[in-house]
């Protein structure tokens, strides 16, 4: 008893740490978004890569040709003239009112790298000479008017490397599946905020300067690899030059999911995790299973006590202390994420419950995705399966007809 006490009383120093986290990022995210905007509206190259059909892609695609920006082109790249998201595109080109100029590039089936980073790479060889800054969005995105505008302005700093943002995941119809996800998502969009050293790119909504992308051979060094936004991060990094997290730019992601497409999802990222970024796997692993063995492993022994009529009230205390912390993380970050996702509230507020109770469950899954990066390097994205070798090699096992 006397050592489930001690690392009880760990895992409640740890949820204050945690929690303290939490109140920083909403006060950032409040700081922020009572920023004023500076008339700084650089000629920018929205590259949007597209492979099958995202949930909501011709509503996520239109977001784009509304922007508050005075001067910019979107252009959409494709691996094959067939794909899907091509009618959608085209469609939508069609009905813009050609105020922002749109191309599609179509940049053929990846060899050495993956998908998206060779769609990537094509894309960046063709932006206008006009370009100063490139801008890279997923098409699950769904961003609001004054999203580009909120994403370029930071880089009126130019010893800055790149502005990010991050996703916000919000069901559409629900389910325990969407609502875990959208949990399990939470916690990472979180750990963004003031410190610059410590963000990291989002390849789904990333601004950059033309003239440092292209100084640092970002594309050239994108080369063989799958994750487009843990490499440029490294290459930032290692350029010394900081990250700056705009929260205006959190971006919804609105769409379900079942339990299947929920743990593909999740240990992709985690395998994703322990090839580029093998300290972050080893923490959530580390960090995962501790919080299991304290949390889960206190609720049994509470049941166990209760059953053989022992006492159980102090450990029964100690576990509700260490959930109303996260808990309250978890409403400290909702409270942040309803600013900037204001036009999402009413969903935002449905799910508000789903994030105070399963957020212990969401730290079960990443056990279970950490242990399963342990074991395999294989994933599957977008109909495409990889083999990452390394950060600089991702071996295409099979592709989708």
């Amino acid at each position: 008893m006397y050592l489930f006490y001690f690392f009880a009383l760990v895992g409640i120093w740890l949820g204050i740490k945690s929690l303290r986290g939490g109140l920083r990022y909403r006060a950032y995210v409040r700081r922020e978004a009572a920023r004023a905007l500076v008339d700084f509206t650089p000629f920018v190259s929205v590259i949007a890569p597209s492979r099958g059909l995202d949930e909501g892609l011709s509503e996520n695609i239109a977001a784009l040709f509304r922007q508050n920006y005075p001067s910019y082109e979107i252009l959409f790249v494709c691996d094959r003239p067939d794909d899907p998201s091509v009618k959608v595109i085209e469609k939508l080109k069609a009905a813009n009112d050609s105020r922002v100029p749109a191309r599609l590039i179509i940049a053929g089936a990846a060899t050495d790298s993956g998908q998206k980073v060779h769609n990537l790479r094509v894309a960046t060889r063709e932006v206008s000479a006009q370009c100063e800054v490139m801008v890279f969005v997923d098409t699950d995105a769904r961003p609001d008017s004054n999203w580009l505008r909120h994403l370029v302005q930071p880089l009126t700093d130019e010893s800055l490397g790149a502005a990010t943002g991050y996703r916000w995941f919000v069901p559409e119809k629900g389910g325990l599946a969407s609502r875990l996800r959208s949990v399990w998502n939470s916690s990472i969009a979180s750990a963004l905020g003031a410190n610059r050293d410590k963000n990291f790119c989002w390849g789904g909504s990333t601004a950059i300067r033309r003239e440092t992308f292209e100084r640092l051979k970002a594309a050239e060094r994108w080369r063989g690899s799958v994750s487009d936004d843990f490499t440029l991060t490294g290459i930032l990094q290692q350029a010394k030059l900081p990250i700056h997290f705009t929260p205006q730019c959190l971006v919804a992601s609105v769409g379900d999911c079942g339990f299947h497409e929920l743990l593909e999802f999740t240990t992709r990222q985690l395998k994703i995790t322990r090839v580029y970024a093998p300290h972050l796997w080893k923490a959530v692993l580390l960090g995962g299973l501790f919080f299991n063995l304290v949390f889960f492993g206190g609720l049994l022994l509470v049941f166990v006590r209760a059953a053989l009529g022992l006492s159980f009230l102090l450990p029964f205390m100690l576990l509700s202390i260490i959930f109303t912390l996260g808990a309250a993380k978890a409403f400290v970050r909702w409270q942040a994420v309803t600013i900037p996702l204001f036009r999402f509230r009413k969903k935002l507020r449905r799910d508000l419950p789903t994030h105070l109770l399963l957020w212990p469950f969401a730290s079960s899954l990443y056990v279970y995705n950490a242990i399963a990066a342990a074991f395999s390097r294989r994933i599957q994205w977008r109909g495409i399966t990889y083999e990452l070798k390394s950060p600089t090699e991702a071996v295409i096992i099979s592709r989708d007809s």
